[in-house]
């Protein structure tokens, strides 16, 4: 049986430094405001764990489910005006 190490070129190819690209940052910068409304409903929704349901809790769950909802829109509207080199014209 044949031992398979990670830093195997065979497993995972081998990079020089082993950092992120400029187009995986600008792509984490890009979609940070969705990752930031997801986390705030997440709390939203932690936070009525364990009480019971008011106006108040929905209100806030209703907004950040609005919040995503406006930060994908976004995000799809500024991904569907750009081109990537290689589309077709």
């Amino acid at each position: 049986m044949k031992s398979i190490a990670a830093l195997h070129d065979v497993v995972t190819p081998w990079s020089d430094g082993l950092e992120p690209s400029d187009a995986e940052l600008d792509a984490v910068e890009t979609e940070m405001p969705l990752v930031l409304a997801e986390v705030e409903l997440l709390d939203a929704l932690i936070a009525l764990l364990d009480r019971p349901a008011s106006e108040f809790g929905a209100r806030r769950i209703r907004r950040a489910r609005n919040r995503v909802l406006a930060v994908r829109r976004e995000l799809a509207n500024r991904t569907a005006g750009t081109t990537v080199s290689g589309d077709a014209a």
